[in-house]
Parts: C-alpha cells; sequence; structure tokens
C-alpha cells in the first residue's frame, strides 16, 4: 500500500513491524511475537514515556497492528490491552494506577483485557446490569460479561460496571481494574467457529470485593471515560480488518500473477482483476478514514473522532469482507485449502462487521448524528 502521505516516522514504524511480522509469518506464536513486540516498543506507541510508552497516539498504534496483520501475524489483544485499557488508565487513572500498569502495557509483561458485553444488553451499553456498590473497604461487583478476549492471558481485566448516584438513585458507568485471580471473578470459555488464538469468555462476577482504588477516574464521569476506550476500539478495529484484507489480496494478487490455465496468467483476464483492483481501492479507502479517525482522537477531539471511528471500523469491515472474499475466489478451490491459507480468514474477516459494534448500529449512528435524521431505537 502507498504510504506517501504518511511522516516518515510512520513510514520507518511501517517497515519496522512489517519485517518484524514477516520474521514470525502466519504460523506464528502469539506469545513469542507479544513479547518481541512489546521488547521493541511497538505495544506501547500510544502510551505516555514518563510510563514506559512511545508518546504517539492512535495513529501510530494502528499502525502496528494494521502491519502485523498484513504480515499474517495479527495481535488481537492489541485492540484490548494497550489501545482501550492503557488510553482509559493513561487519560483517567490515579498516578499509582498509572504506575502499576502503564509500563508493563507498554513493554508486553502486563496484559489487560476489557469486559463491557452483556448477555442482555447487546450493543445497548445503557443496558448493562453489572453493579458496583460502595462499602468501607472499596466496592462489590455482581454480574455477567460476554464475548470478553482473553481474560486467560490478561493479569486483570477492565470491566465496565454500574454505580448507583446518590443524588438521582439512577446508574452511570464506571470501570474497574480486577485481577485476574480476584475470589468471585468466575470465567468460561465459549467455544467460538474461529481460527484465533486469543480466547473468548464469558465472566461471572459473584460478590467480587475490590479496594477503593479498582475504580479508574472519577465516578461521575459516566459515559465520558468508557467512549474514551471505545472510540480507540473502533480504530485499531479497523487496522485489524484493513491489515487482514491487505494479507488475504497479496496472496490472491502472487496467485494470480503466477497461475496459468490457458495462455496467460489468470491475473490478466478482468474477471480476475477487475475484482482485485477494487479491493485494493476499498481497502485503500478505509484505510484514510482510519486516519483521519486517529488523528482527530490524538488531537483530542473526542466527538469528530467519534464519527470518524465508527465510519473507518464500517469501511473496513466492509472492505476486509470484500477481499477475503474476492482472494478465496480468484484462488478458486485451492482458497479452500489450508496450504494457501485464507478459507480461515472467511469466518475472521466478519469479525469486524460484528464486534465489537455492529455495522447496522453503525449506520443507526451516522443516520442520527451525522446526517440528524430521527433516532430509529
Amino acid at each position: 500500500m502507498s504510504t506517501d502521505i504518511e511522516p516518515r516516522e510512520h513510514t520507518e514504524l511501517r517497515a519496522a513491524v512489517s519485517a518484524l511480522g514477516r520474521r514470525h509469518g502466519a504460523g506464528f506464536d502469539r506469545a513469542t511475537l507479544w513479547a518481541e513486540a512489546g521488547k521493541l516498543g511497538y505495544l506501547g506507541v500510544n502510551l505516555p514515556e514518563e510510563y514506559g510508552g512511545g508518546g504517539g497516539g492512535m495513529a501510530e498504534l494502528s499502525i502496528v497492528l494494521e502491519e502485523a496483520g498484513a504480515a499474517g501475524a495479527p495481535l488481537l489483544m492489541m485492540v484490548v490491552s494497550p489501545a482501550i485499557c492503557g488510553t482509559v488508565i493513561a487519560r483517567f487513572g490515579t498516578e499509582e494506577q498509572k504506575r502499576a500498569w502503564l509500563p508493563g502495557l507498554a513493554d508486553g509483561t502486563r496484559t489487560m483485557a476489557f469486559g463491557i458485553t452483556e448477555p442482555d444488553a447487546g450493543s445497548n451499553s445503557h443496558r448493562i446490569t453489572t453493579t458496583a456498590t460502595r462499602t468501607e473497604e472499596g466496592w462489590v461487583l455482581n454480574g455477567r460479561k460476554v464475548f470478553v478476549s482473553g481474560v486467560d492471558i490478561a493479569d486483570a481485566t477492565l470491566v465496565v460496571g454500574r454505580t448507583s448516584d446518590a443524588r438521582t438513585g439512577n446508574l452511570k458507568a464506571c470501570l474497574f481494574i480486577v485481577p485476574r485471580d480476584t475470589p468471585g471473578f468466575g470465567r468460561r470459555h465459549i467455544e467460538m467457529e474461529l481460527a484465533a488464538d486469543e480466547k473468548q469468555f464469558e465472566l461471572t462476577l459473584d460478590d467480587v470485593h475490590l479496594p477503593a482504588d479498582a475504580l479508574v477516574g472519577d465516578e461521575d464521569a459516566g459515559l465520558l471515560q468508557l467512549f474514551a476506550g471505545l472510540n480507540p476500539e473502533r480504530i485499531m478495529t479497523a487496522a485489524f480488518a484493513i491489515g487482514m484484507g491487505r494479507y488475504a489480496l497479496e496472496r490472491a494478487v502472487a496467485y494470480a500473477k503466477e497461475r496459468q490455465v490457458w495462455k496467460a496468467p489468470i491475473g490478466a483476464h478482468q474477471a480476475i482483476a477487475h475484482p482485485l483492483a477494487q479491493a485494493h481501492i476499498e481497502l485503500e479507502l478505509a484505510r484514510l478514514m482510519m486516519q483521519k479517525a486517529a488523528k482527530l482522537y490524538d488531537a483530542g477531539d473526542d466527538l469528530g473522532a467519534g464519527e470518524a471511528a465508527n465510519m473507518a471500523k464500517y469501511a473496513a469491515a466492509e472492505a476486509c469482507v470484500k477481499a477475503v472474499d474476492t482472494s478465496v475466489h480468484t484462488l478458486g478451490g485451492n482458497g479452500l485449502t489450508k496450504e494457501f491459507g485464507l478459507a480461515r480468514l472467511i469466518t475472521a474477516a466478519r469479525v469486524a462487521r460484528i464486534a465489537p459494534v455492529s455495522r447496522e448500529m453503525i449506520l443507526n449512528y451516522v443516520s442520527t448524528h451525522s446526517l440528524g435524521l430521527p433516532k430509529s431505537y
């Protein structure tokens, strides 16, 4: 992909991460690559320098995930650990929380998961029922979460709960750091039809007692702190999807250049060439929107970043699905073999359409907030 509009340091970062990803390749060991990427400073490029990070932002972190994915070695936990959890703690955490977590998140020696989705809430964060009750010692959490990635490899989970507003009685969203081995904090592996190293879990919080300093940020900030993490999640999901789409497309193009059935390589036929060209164009366009969203977020424009991040996630997911489907069809029967490694992406590509928010909810957001149409839900 062209990088002509990028500053030199971004181009150099892109090249370095690409080289790392290609050294590990499609059969990579997640733990090994994670450790090496952390040691080289790639996992924490978005975190403050005073806590061991690179001092950059979502622009840099999205490059790391995109290029790792384009090399066939995507690191899904980057969406969660440095992007969501690292960003929230860096922006709203206490000095003690920053010192305790950010250096480890930056160098990869510590990992955090993120628990927001609930069985009966889905995309409606206002229906979250996990409650946090204040006690003399701190907090007690009760509730359930589903589709939480990497809980088994994470040192803690940043859990979205709701506290009662003493003035109004209404529930408001708050975030809590829950260490993995906290009593009452249970997990159940959810079997997925998805080829990914990171497992999915259902969490149960049964009278989980936490100290007062487990609360991240201001109890009264509510959704402000939550969406400070959700916008990076959308930007990074876009990077994940674009990287996957590029990986599939690169293999299809190489195949189309070499595969010959009649007198010329199949890539010479427009029925093959045009869909590949369209997939490339759509990935490039999605990438531009992702870069816009990252730039707005890093500049502190949360409102503008929210719109752009949703659009970027939508565009990247659609482009990824098209790139994967086109690549599989380009290879024909070979596209479904383990040898070429594209069939496993058919399911993985759909993840970007579904998570962390569905394409339909993004269309709801854009139609209401961007176009000013009446709310439909």
